[in-house]
């Protein structure tokens, strides 16, 4: 397919036609990655809780003996 020397062509048919399969798919990967974002960050402070109640117990313990 040949242009005219002056012409710029930003987009041609077929592109424009593909943005819409795009755009949900990137949504879903969004949504996917903010869910695994978010279940990461609640894993992390839920090991954080039980590593501060392990020292807690453990120093409890030792004040009882």
């Amino acid at each position: 397919m040949r242009y005219a020397q002056d012409v710029d062509v930003l987009a041609s048919h077929s592109t424009l036609l593909a943005i819409p399969a795009f755009v949900p798919a990137l949504a879903v990967v969004g949504v996917i990655l903010g869910i695994a974002m978010r279940d990461r960050r609640a894993e992390r402070r839920e090991a954080e809780q039980s590593a501060r109640d392990a020292v807690g117990t453990d120093a409890r313990d030792r004040e009882e003996n």
